[in-house]
């Protein structure tokens, strides 16, 4: 008999590609729960339940009597969210997991070294200490009722969908891109040479179905990365490579970046990006034997450039963002031109 999951969301960047891989494999009957927005690529051999998982009433009368092998809970932000399915779901599930952030590990780092037993805090970004406090309340739950808890902490994962960059407006990255096949400079963080990790949702997936089910995954925490580690340069290089276009970098210091504003980068640079992490990925291939990252970045960006530029509505526009480089770029070359 199949065993039963159920995932909040269920369409995001990371999600997808899990949702994917379990409906090709076929081993787990995969419901979503989520307000059916963008349901239109499920696979036909998953069930959907449109609902809004913060109507719990509602929730609560929809799922009445059903039990789950696996929750997995992909929207969950701040604690009233974990609160919320922790109400929703004791008793009734075998194991719930939560998707929480690397972001969360200590910054700045002690050490670019990352384990699961690296602490948490980031006093520079506040979407990272909510997700330490749902990790905090779901642990207290496993510790003191049993509740069968385990901690996912992505780090930049990416799909087909949007290239990660470190620098960006409201809109997305679409607007680096943009510039990039305009023959215009880009802005990257710092010098370029802090070394950061990407990974594919397809190497992500392989991971976290590896979790599900899984007895040693109880009570613990693990992150899922690549095992590859680039420098921005290198990361940048690698997009303007895949779109046949120069490169030509434009280097600012992170807090430069912030303090010129409008655009709050204190916590996505400076609280994250900014900062070289390197992932000990141990503690998941011992849980999950015969796990490893298989794409590389400059292999994965090729397909994400290819699908942006085949979808004109994935192409966000965002002039204002566009502008604001401008400046910035001119504004520092006045400064040095000023101090000849």
């Amino acid at each position: 008999m199949k065993r039963k999951a159920l995932f909040i969301g269920g369409t995001g960047t990371i999600s997808t590609a899990i949702t994917a891989q379990l409906a090709a494999e076929g081993e787990w009957d995969l419901t979503l729960l989520n307000r059916g927005n963008r349901n239109d690529e499920v696979p036909g051999n998953v069930h959907v339940l449109k609902a809004d998982i913060n109507d719990e009433a509602a929730v609560a009368r929809l799922l009445a009597g059903r039990r789950w092998d696996c929750v997995c809970d992909f929207i969950g932000f701040v604690p009233s969210h974990v609160e919320r399915d922790w109400r929703l779901f004791k008793g009734c599930t075998q194991q719930y997991m939560y998707i929480s952030s690397a972001s969360a590990y200590q910054k700045p780092p002690v050490s670019p070294f990352i384990t699961e037993g690296t602490p948490l805090a980031n006093p520079y970004w506040e979407y990272s200490r909510n997700k330490i406090a749902c990790e905090e309340f779901l642990m207290e739950k496993y510790r003191t009722e049993g509740f069968p808890v385990t901690i996912v902490r992505p780090s930049h994962t990416y799909g087909d969908w949007s290239v990660p960059v470190g620098v960006h407006g409201d809109k997305g990255s679409w607007q680096v891109l943009k510039r990039m096949l305009e023959g215009k400079p880009v802005l990257i963080h710092g010098d370029g040479t802090s070394q950061w990790t990407l990974t594919h949702n397809t190497d992500f997936a392989k991971g976290f179905i590896g979790l599900m089910g899984n007895p040693h995954a109880l009570g613990n925490a693990f992150h899922i990365t690549s095992d590859e580690t680039l420098t921005w340069n290198q990361i940048y290089q690698a997009v303007a490579d895949a779109l046949g276009v120069e490169l030509k970098a434009y280097h600012v210091s992170s807090e430069f970046l912030d303090a010129a504003g409008p655009y709050d980068f204190r916590g996505g640079l400076i609280g994250d990006k900014a900062n070289t992490v390197l992932f000990d990925n141990g503690k998941l291939k011992q849980a999950v034997p015969g796990f490893q990252a298989t794409v590389r970045f400059e292999q994965g960006i090729r397909r994400t450039v290819s699908c942006i530029l085949a979808h004109p509505g994935l192409q966000v526009p965002d002039p204002a963002f566009d502008a604001w480089c401008d400046r910035v770029i001119a504004a520092l070359e006045g400064a040095k031109a000023s101090l000849r």
